[in-house]
């Protein structure tokens, strides 16, 4: 009986409840079954036969009852249910039941050997895995079917072009043009549908969980699309839809194909993106033409540029306990806590704050705008992108040594160079200075981090700047709260949120967004960020919404028509994509989820200087796959480190007895110097380094490395 798949087994309870689906078909019917501490659910009892459309293990599964007949259950992340019942007493029914099989189930798995629990399945990964093979199964004969009518299609379409070819009068050339255009419109439709069909399952395991980017939010200003019957409330930092989605008047025909339907959306949806992604192409060489599509650039075009590598050795199979490590570290700083490489990525925090440059495209055309409001959002939309990587990166990247630096020219094809120094080393803190195509940005970035058990909460100190030249519009903003979930069981699963100001000090206009903690119980969409472009007045000009780890669109306010409730009603024109993520290469899931750029920082390059990051020795041991090696050289670098600073204590304390004033330690490439705009300290860079690099010329540079 054991063996039994759950929906073989006698159910524990089963019945008809209304699933959300999203905001074009609301709640649906569908067919639930709860057997075997496994909650899952069907179209209809036909399908339970063949094909699952998901399942929800209970064991881990939080239960949140909403009202009279909604309730929602969760199981920490990766699949959330949101159920309404009939009535009051049906749910409760149903309520009840999952409660008692939850803690069947927990019985169940506390019950078993720890020893076998770690090396045998129980039965429920059984069932998961039978479930899941079957939803596979039925997903590769849709897939079967799109390619057996694209070859269908196809065939057609070839012919009829061999026909038109053939022609020798001009008599039947209309009638053959026709032909040809239906059948290629046929062929497109079908290969379209395929192609959406795929990314569909790639981005949401549940095909019946097509969620509407705008979803469940609220705001202050009410805001209307003209023409599509669009309005909105936001605040500065979130949207509420009174209507239709955010850039798209689709509406549901009808519920009698649903997944043709999902596939309409996702045309309707993905045809006014603007990029596309070539996997076998680098990001920056897909560039947008004047009537706004991309092109890819002529061979020609790249004579000159260097060639960089677009992957780096996969990531070895190394097994250690997080708690093993870490369970006498609660409540200490991040940074005093002794962890070896196993937690790491190959890359240091010098190299990891680099690629924050990743899109800078959008500095570049922010640079190129004379609407202030516009270029505001385009700033706000490239501090979105920063942390796009982070949304499956986890790793720990190094901590610098003192003095390490990280140099990164990338003139030839993104347009701008970058230098970092690690300034201090307690508190830790570093310098940045970044020359672009039309601006300058620089930072200082520390953190303040705490381990508080289950999770990880860092929060960034320092502010970035950013100055346009050609009008010199200064802007300033601060990070916001990391958080990285699961630190002892689970998953590692990082959000951001919290709310960051962009201020322009020039003209006073301030965007503020705002990042959207996730939640269990929350039906707003993850890593949701909202906001609003104002001026020095406080008036509305842009609305943006989006999320973090995806895109974000802009759209700009061109009237306001009262107000609703006491919240001011604004007329927005159409949303357009401000900003949209580049999809990551192949399997680079193996490669510590990097991208493309991430995968460039640590090449080895000739020139550096020799504190530069890429020449630290457990790094680069790291990235080749020597983690026992890197962990040993790991240890000599920061005893190494840790006896130069009580050489310098000491020589502070002899100082200090014989009168004389010590210095202390002083950067190598930048200068604490008072900030004009928050008059703050901060170390400024003095544009040596590029000078000594010409030169070759690194007598300054102290000995960090072995």
């Amino acid at each position: 009986m054991g063996d039994l798949k759950p929906q073989q087994q006698e159910a524990e309870m089963k019945g008809w409840l209304h699933k959300w689906t999203n905001y074009l078909k609301g709640y649906q019917k569908r067919w639930f079954v709860l057997s075997n501490g496994l909650l899952s659910y069907y179209r209809n009892q036909a399908e339970m036969a063949h094909s699952c459309r998901g399942t929800i293990n209970l064991v881990s599964a939080v239960i949140h009852t909403v009202d009279s007949s909604n309730f929602i259950i969760s199981n920490g992340g990766t699949q959330t249910f949101h159920l309404k019942a009939t009535n009051e007493i049906e749910r409760q029914r149903w309520v009840t039941a999952l409660e008692l099989a939850k803690a069947r189930a927990i019985r169940i798995t506390e019950s078993e050997d720890e020893e076998d629990y770690d090396l045998v399945p129980t039965q429920s990964d059984k069932n998961e895995l039978q479930t899941m093979l079957k939803l596979l199964s039925a997903k590769l004969e849709d897939l079967t079917t799109c390619n057996n009518l694209i070859i269908k299609h196809g065939t057609a379409l070839q012919r009829s072009l061999t026909e038109l070819e053939q022609l020798e009068t001009g008599s039947d050339s209309t009638a053959k043009v026709k032909a040809v255009n239906e059948r290629a419109t046929l062929f497109r439709i079908t290969s379209n549908a395929m192609i959406n069909r795929i990314q569909l399952e790639a981005t949401y395991s549940d095909d019946d969980e097509f969620y509407d980017a705008e979803e469940h939010t609220t705001g202050e200003f009410l805001v209307t699309l003209p023409g599509k019957g669009h309005r909105r409330t936001c605040s500065g930092m979130s949207l509420q839809s009174e209507g239709q989605g955010y850039a798209d008047g689709a509406s549901s025909e009808s519920d009698t194909d649903l997944e043709s339907e999902e596939a309409r959306v996702i045309t309707r949806r993905r045809s006014n993106q603007e990029e596309y992604y070539d996997p076998n192409q680098p990001s920056w060489m897909c560039e947008k033409s004047e009537n706004g599509s991309f092109e890819q650039h002529e061979a020609t075009e790249n004579e000159g540029k260097r060639k960089r590598r677009t992957s780096i050795p996969e990531r070895p199979n190394y097994s250690l306990s997080l708690w093993s490590i870490m369970k006498n570290c609660i409540g200490k700083e991040l940074t005093k806590i002794p962890m070896p490489v196993n937690f790491n990525e190959p890359l240091s925090t010098l190299q990891r704050l680099t690629e924050e440059y990743e899109y800078s495209e959008l500095l570049d055309k922010a640079a190129k705008m004379e609407d202030s409001y516009e270029q505001m959002a385009y700033v706000a939309a490239y501090t979105i992108s920063s942390y796009a990587t982070t949304s499956n990166r986890s790793g720990k990247p190094f901590n610098p040594l003192l003095g390490e630096t990280y140099e990164c020219d990338r003139t030839d094809d993104y347009g701008w160079r970058c230098f970092t120094e690690q300034v201090s080393h307690h508190p830790p803190m570093l310098a940045q200075h970044c020359e672009g195509k039309g601006w300058t940005c620089w930072q200082e970035f520390s953190m303040s981090s705490k381990f508080r058990g289950k999770y990880l909460q860092i929060i960034p100190l320092g502010i970035a700047h950013l100055v346009f030249t050609s009008t010199g519009h200064h802007y300033t903003w601060r990070k916001v709260t990391t958080t990285v979930h699961n630190i002892i069981v689970g998953k590692l699963w990082v959000d951001h949120h919290g709310e960051m100001d962009i201020v322009n000090h020039m003209t006073g206009d301030k965007c503020h967004l705002k990042f959207i903690p996730y939640s269990y119980f929350s039906r707003e969409t993850p890593r949701k960020v909202t906001g609003v472009v104002t001026d020095k007045e406080g008036t509305a000009n842009w609305v943006l919404q989006g999320t973090w780890d995806h895109k974000i669109e802009g759209a700009r306010v061109v009237g306001s028509e009262g107000s609703v409730r006491g919240k001011p009603v604004l007329e927005t024109a159409t949303p357009k994509v401000l900003w949209k993520r580049y999809m990551p290469p192949r399997e680079y899931e193996k490669m510590y989820n990097f991208t493309e750029l991430a995968c460039q920082l640590n090449e080895p390059e000739e020139g550096i200087a020799p504190t530069d990051s890429r020449l630290r020795p457990d790094q680069r041991l790291m990235e080749e796959g020597f983690w026992d090696e890197a962990n040993q050289v790991k240890v000599l670098l920061e005893e190494k480190q840790r006896a130069t600073r009580r050489k310098r204590e000491q020589e502070a304390e002899m100082s200090t007895a014989e009168g004389r004033p010590y210095p202390g330690y002083e950067p190598i490439w930048f200068k604490k110097e008072t900030d004009p705009v928050t008059g703050n300290p901060v170390h400024i860079f003095q544009g040596k380094y590029w000078e000594s690099k010409t030169k070759q010329d690194w007598s300054a540079c102290p000995n960090i490395f072995l």
